[in-house]
């Protein structure tokens, strides 16, 4: 994970936000008073999927459930 200060972060601003959505890695923005991370949106949205999936009861169980059916066994219609 790369680290930067605030101002080489300002700095790079545009050629960061471009390098952070092609390898999907944060970016730690390090400031005197606080820090911040730079994510892309896509991966953005990614973690806000995953954290509202496993908030439903249930869900977590039925995924892990799922994973281990073999995709040969799997229904190609849904029962819902």
């Amino acid at each position: 994970m790369n680290i930067l200060n605030a101002s080489d972060a300002r700095a790079r601003l545009y050629r960061l936000i471009d390098e952070t959505n092609e390898s999907h890695e944060p970016v730690i923005i390090s400031g005197k008073r606080n820090n911040a991370v730079l994510l892309s949106e896509e991966d953005w949205n990614s973690i806000q999927e995953t954290l509202y999936l496993i908030s439903i009861p249930g869900m977590r169980e039925s995924i892990i459930e799922g994973m281990k059916e073999p995709i040969e066994e799997s229904s190609m219609e849904l029962d819902w």
